[in-house]
């Protein structure tokens, strides 16, 4: 009998005991969020200036829920990276199932965005409620990357509460290995971090890209 889970109700441990996952730590592993970014124009960077002080407004009058987030943070990165246009498009509340060969479960859940080209998964994005850790989706949003149908190819994906942003990259293999990059905040002072979170995102896309 196939026993269902629903992907917001798994953590970390459940996806190293029935998938095997293994978290990464070495730097090397995943040093394409650091090297080779591409620069963020002036004038994105205007617009970003924007999109940070619209979210700090927007922490006065909670609360602050996933929709708003999308609305208000997540969406104007997408525009401003130019997501919305060729060769990129986005598909929201995509529904995935990912099963055990051996175990008999099936989990279930609905990815918050995709960033897709040509059926590849270029980059997963789980938005969460800003009184979350990014750590409350990480479980769920690596179960929607071990979905992948492009099982033999690596993936990337990005989990952000708005005021956070982190992201990840995944490696399917006879043992699935994942690592993180640090973690990107919208409201700290100094130069926008913003900047960083639309540059790492441009160039791991077109990284999914050139490797898919």
């Amino acid at each position: 009998m196939v026993q269902t889970v629903q992907a917001q109700a798994i953590d970390l441990r459940y996806l190293r005991d029935n998938f095997g996952i293994q978290l990464v730590t070495d730097l090397d592993f995943f040093p394409e969020w650091q090297e080779d970014l591409p620069e963020v124009s002036d004038f994105e960077q205007q617009l970003l200036d924007r999109v940070q002080a619209g979210f700090i407004n927007l922490l006065e009058y909670p609360p602050l829920l996933e929709d708003v987030v999308r609305m208000s943070v997540l969406d104007p990165i997408l525009f401003v990276g130019g997501f919305f246009l060729e060769p990129f498009y986005i598909r929201s509340e995509e529904s995935v199932e990912l099963v055990t060969e051996d175990k008999g479960i099936l989990v279930k859940g609905k990815i918050d965005a995709l960033v897709l080209k040509e059926q590849f998964w270029v980059m997963v994005i789980e938005s969460k409620r800003v009184t979350y850790s990014t750590e409350a989706g990480l479980p769920q949003l690596l179960a929607y990357m071990l979905s992948n149908p492009h099982r033999q190819k690596l993936s990337y994906g990005m989990i952000t509460t708005g005021g956070t942003f982190i992201f990840v990259k995944l490696l399917r293999g006879e043992r699935p290995r994942y690592a993180l990059s640090k973690g990107f905040r919208t409201r700290d002072p100094g130069e926008n971090q913003l900047y960083q979170v639309l540059s790492i995102f441009r160039h791991l896309s077109q990284l999914a890209i050139t490797n898919g």
